[in-house]
């Protein structure tokens, strides 16, 4: 069977102007070689009637795979074999997964956004200039402290982190300024992937150009002795930090196997920031399709709850239906099966790790919108099995599809597309956030433990206490609230699987990230700079005399 990379090179791709006359914009993009563009952001102001927005999210991700994005190009492409215009709406793909263990981001087999190798890769360079605005930042805070200091820093009080878009643990505490005095000042510091940095979750969330430049000027960079906040616009860098952002602000078009238009722009991580591709990139598609499918990273306890939360609210958009990804595998794996083994027929662990799946349609349904199962299909995947998901969607009235885009591309999202657009036209819910604004953060944040997790009660260290304190203090209490918790479990241990119950969910740190406009809680133990596994995906990467990429899948 062929895999991901040697389908995509045998797709013949159209000029990406040609994608940009299917979307009548032909005059509003800036080309970045033969097949791929930015695209103005005039197109996302124009005064047209905004499509209808499909979220696609899944259950709690295993080592089997659940295909999300592969679901969610799919799906796209389906939306054509039934004659509706639609445009999906991704995020870029980061070089640490690419080269770690999860691999590339942009779908799979006859469901891909392409070119797959530039998207996985470098692609229109909007990942290298956040790595630099972050950067720039630093160097310009380090030389205000050097040359006189006059917002009186305290430099170990310095919380804005230097990035670097590749899995590096070496870079998480490091020490700088060390031997002579010109060297700057000596002190501690660390690096973050940059997926997760502040800037990342900025250009996500920014509505234009002037809103992103506001947005980095109150980034908190460091505090003074007496503990008062120092901005990024009290160092007067806003500006140009923006400057270096002019070009990455505007979301970049691509086309999928199938030559469905696909806007691909931002990626901030799920489990440490919010998930979710630019506000632009998707209001910009909704100016565009009759319908726009997008993705939220991870399970709905991660990025379908910030999508709905932040991204909602920040951007003033309102999804119209929910698409819930499952497979066989992954739910015989929360129902206790090995990987190994998951080519066999396991009814009865499917029947356990099916609770898994409940937890989320669960939590989907806390926001009052309508939704469906999409069951991505595998060639192991038995009748029984088949049969046993799909009774169990009916008798518990949950609307089901089976989809097999991998191998059958659009086509095999027809029925899907189709009930979409029923449920849609059908609705009659109204839309709704599961907290507001204006109660206090231990509110907020029980309510998504208890609410989304299906946590019992919220612990906090000493730590996290204080800090809770200070952001109080400082008047951020009304801010959104950002969790980051690892995504392979509803609950904060990555080794608990299934659908967990009494368990508390323990806040060991919280961050203000007061330019995106969100508070960060950190649980368990994820880090903002990932490590490499054993085995990175790198050590099966090559390049032929010709310039062709191997093994990047």
């Amino acid at each position: 069977m062929k895999n991901d990379l040697q389908i995509a090179k045998e797709i013949e791709l159209k000029p990406i102007i040609e994608i940009a006359k299917q979307l009548g914009i032909e005059d509003e993009v800036e080309c970045y070689g033969k097949y791929k563009a930015k695209i103005d952001l005039s197109v996302m102001n124009q005064n047209k009637k905004d499509g209808k927005l499909v979220l696609v999210t899944a259950i709690s991700p295993t080592k089997a795979g659940e295909g999300k994005t592969t679901m969610t190009v799919g799906l796209g492409q389906g939306f054509y074999h039934i004659d509706k215009k639609s445009v999906i709406a991704l995020r870029e793909p980061s070089l640490g997964p690419v080269m770690g263990l999860k691999g590339g981001a942009t779908g799979g087999g006859y469901s891909q956004v392409l070119p797959m190798e530039d998207l996985n890769l470098h692609f229109t360079g909007d990942i290298h200039a956040i790595t630099t605005a972050n950067n720039a930042i630093c160097a310009l805070l380090d030389n205000h402290m050097y040359q006189g200091n006059e917002c009186n820093i305290d430099p170990t009080k310095i919380v804005f982190k230097r990035c670097l878009d590749l899995n590096d643990r070496t870079l998480r505490d490091i020490t700088i300024g060390q031997g002579s005095k010109v060297n700057g000042i000596e002190r501690k510091d660390g690096f973050n992937i940059t997926v997760a940095s502040e800037i990342m979750a900025i250009l996500c969330l920014a509505t234009s150009l002037e809103d992103l430049k506001a947005r980095i000027g109150n980034i908190i960079v460091a505090y003074t002795p007496d503990d008062h906040p120092v901005h990024v616009k009290d160092l007067k860098i806003e500006g140009a930090i923006a400057m270096l952002l002019k070009d990455a602000i505007k979301p970049n078009l691509v086309q999928t196997c199938e030559h469905t238009p696909a806007i691909v722009h931002g990626g901030p991580f799920a489990n440490i920031a919010h998930g979710c591709n630019s506000i632009i990139a998707t209001k910009t598609a909704l100016k565009l399709g009759d319908y726009v499918i997008t993705e939220a990273g991870f399970g709905a306890d991660l990025g379908a709850e910030k999508f709905l939360d932040i991204k909602c609210r920040e951007g003033k958009l309102t999804p119209d239906c929910v698409v819930i990804v499952a497979t066989i595998r992954a739910l015989k794996m929360h129902g206790g099966v090995e990987y190994e083994d998951l080519k066999e027929e396991n009814v009865e662990a499917l029947s356990k790790g099916i609770e898994n799946l409940a937890k989320h349609i669960d939590s989907i349904t806390q926001f009052n919108l309508p939704y469906i199962v999409a069951v991505n299909q595998f060639t192991h995947d038995t009748e029984a099995e088949l049969e046993f998901l799909t009774s169990w969607c009916e008798q518990n009235n949950h609307p089901c599809e089976i989809a097999n885009v991998w191998l059958n591309g659009g086509a095999g999202a027809k029925q899907l597309a189709t009930r979409v657009v029923s449920l849609i036209e059908e609705n009659n819910q109204t839309f709704n956030q599961i907290y507001e604004r204006n109660q206090t953060l231990e509110e907020k944040i029980l309510t998504i433990a208890q609410k989304i997790y299906g946590a019992r009660g919220v612990n906090y260290t000493d730590e996290a206490k204080a800090q809770l304190e200070t952001i109080k203090k400082l008047g951020y209490e009304d801010y959104l609230v950002c969790m980051a918790k690892t995504p392979v479990s509803l609950s904060d241990d990555p080794k608990v699987l299934g659908r967990p119950t009494d368990f508390d969910i323990t806040i060991r740190e919280v961050r203000i990230s007061a330019g995106a406009g969100f508070i960060v809680c950190l649980t368990g133990n994820v880090l903002t700079m990932p490590g490499l596994p054993k085995e990175p995906a790198a050590l099966k990467m090559d390049v032929t005399p010709e310039g062709e990429c191997i093994g990047l899948f």
